[in-house]
């Protein structure tokens, strides 16, 4: 058998070891599946693939800016948010950074590759997987960069905008920068109330993460981006990593993308219904989860749960490899009501043998 992936979502290689795809829990990425605007956007977009496309993105950064109400050259576009998180990093040449444990693994990953100290701040299963006052006061004068992941990967619960405002104010004093990840903020019931882009014109220290991957299934289309009032860190991130790091295909596809309010909502009415139907699924099984907001849910089992369901053909994410947990913890992504159903009749089956 292959070397496992870091992260979830690895369907080739379940398919080059049993020769069919399986049913993928361990991504957490829309079951809705690609927008048919944005498919027939690439399609289209690949009779000028003979040109170079924009290194700036003029035309997507605009978008951009108009769909999430901010100026435009606050925008800057990557190959993905896991892009921008490394160019973001070189960029800042940070000498000391704080993030959480658990939590998504690339910020850790892209500080390290530059040279950066990583703190990190322990979350607790008995405070509900919510950083503190604590995390606030190891926010220090030698801190130069902070990491929150809101709603946070893989525990899917968030911090409040009380606190993330506090953490800023931290940041502002210190000197700082917090980089806030929103890539799963549309999933939550109100991602108005979360969200930190109201603050954006009033601060130099804050970065705000998104991407097209998560809530348009755009996985492999490969598209994200940065919020930043702060020209010269806007800048210094547009001058990391090669030029044209976004294909003129992915520019046409995230235009495309967010001219698509209804799909947005009826993803959204799809999670709220079964994120709980899921949730309560699992604990009637026995199982231990964690009340996640977003599209995915953090719980416990048997140590051997995601080798015996992937011999059904299903994926899940083991979440042993996130610093904080350990052997027995598993993330699922929020389906429809089918797939949800046959994974709950999976995992049954596997606490009954």
């Amino acid at each position: 058998m292959e070397k496992k992936l870091t992260h979830g979502g690895d369907w080739a290689g379940f398919k080059s070891e049993y020769g069919y795809e399986p049913l993928d829990f361990s991504a957490n990425v829309s079951p809705l599946g690609v927008p048919e605007s944005v498919v027939q956007a690439i399609t289209d977009s690949a009779r000028e693939a003979d040109k170079y496309p924009d290194p700036l993105c003029r035309a997507l950064c605009a978008a951009i800016g108009t769909y999430e109400g901010v100026d435009p050259s606050y925008v800057v576009c990557g190959n993905g948010a896991a892009d921008v998180i490394f160019r973001l990093a070189g960029a800042m040449r940070g000498k000391k950074a704080l993030v959480t444990a658990p939590t998504f693994s690339e910020y850790e990953t892209a500080l390290s590759a530059n040279d950066c100290v990583v703190e990190r701040y322990a979350l607790r299963e008995e405070n509900g997987f919510r950083a503190g006052d604590g995390f606030l006061r190891a926010i220090g004068p030698d801190t130069d960069l902070v990491f929150l992941c809101e709603p946070n990967n893989p525990t899917g619960v968030t911090s409040g905008k009380e606190f993330l405002l506090k953490a800023l104010k931290a940041c502002e004093e210190n000197g700082a920068v917090l980089v806030i990840d929103e890539c799963f903020n549309e999933f939550i019931d109100d991602p108005g109330s979360l969200t930190m882009k109201q603050a954006l014109d009033a601060t130099d220290h804050l970065v705000i993460l998104k991407a097209f991957t998560k809530v348009f299934a755009m996985a492999g289309v490969r598209l994200g981006y940065m919020l930043c009032s702060n020209r010269g860190i806007a800048e210094a991130v547009r001058g990391q990593g090669q030029p044209w790091a976004v294909s003129g295909l992915a520019q046409a596809a995230g235009i495309a993308a967010l001219g698509e309010p209804e799909y947005v909502e009826r993803l959204s009415e799809l999670v709220r219904e079964e994120r709980p139907f899921l949730e309560q699924g699992l604990r009637d099984l026995g199982l231990t989860v964690i009340p996640g907001e977003a599209n995915y849910l953090l719980f416990r089992g048997p140590s051997d749960l995601e080798e015996d369901l992937r011999e059904k053909g299903i994926l899940i994410r083991n979440c042993s490899n996130y610093h904080g947990l350990g052997d027995g913890w598993f993330r699922t992504a929020v389906r429809t009501r089918e797939d949800n159903e046959r994974l709950l009749a999976a995992v049954s089956e596997s606490l009954e043998k």
